[in-house]
């Protein structure tokens, strides 16, 4: 099912459809500020290990990232020391993730993880579906090795997943670029992936 959304104003009673079928653990597609991206519920752990199976990785080696609408809503699922806060309040929403230490509140699937990556993107679609459903969405950027609309243009993309996702969030034309990827977890940030966004100190 392909659901049509515009950034500026994502009709509330979609977004919490959308949300009814993450809390039944579903899995969605939806535009960020950088790539299109696949994402369930976070602390759903059924449909998390579906997104690890359908892309194939391992969830306690791969690199896992969590979305939140701001900051104070992935605080419980992270460690975020004085430092961390104002780096990360300074260049959010956008396109950036940051790899921190993770805290309790994260469900068994992350617990033996030392770290994982959050995203504030600059789009209001996720942000406003984390807020709704009330808790993290699991994300994964959407790549593949075919060419690049099918990543990008979200007729194609509906043309290759409509058999993965449960729902396909038509956000128009994605972007061809992943977010900017910083360590927060040592003594020194560091970026450890360079892409569309340029860290502000």
């Amino acid at each position: 099912m392909v659901i049509r959304l515009y950034e500026n104003n994502p009709r509330l009673s979609e977004i919490e459809r959308i949300a009814d079928m993450l809390r039944n653990g579903g899995v969605v597609i939806y535009p960020t500020d950088t790539v299109y991206a696949i994402g369930c519920d976070a602390l759903n752990v059924r449909a998390a290990e579906r997104i690890c199976k359908l892309k194939g990785i391992n969830p306690l080696k791969s690199n896992l990232s969590i979305i939140g609408h701001d900051i104070s809503s992935l605080s419980r699922y992270v460690k975020i020391n004085d430092l961390n806060f104002k780096l990360i309040r300074n260049n959010t929403p956008g396109p950036f993730t940051f790899i921190l230490p993770t805290a309790s509140g994260l469900p068994k699937l992350y617990k033996n993880r030392k770290s994982v990556g959050i995203r504030i993107p600059d789009n209001s679609i996720p942000r406003v579906l984390s807020e709704v459903l009330g808790n993290p969405l699991l994300s994964s950027s959407l790549n593949d090795d075919a060419e690049i609309g099918y990543v990008t243009d979200p007729e194609l993309i509906a043309e290759k997943y409509s058999g993965t996702a449960d729902i396909i969030i038509d956000g128009g034309m994605g972007g061809e670029v992943a977010s900017t990827v910083v360590d927060c977890t040592g003594d020194e940030v560091k970026i450890i992936r360079q892409g569309i966004g340029d860290l502000r100190f």
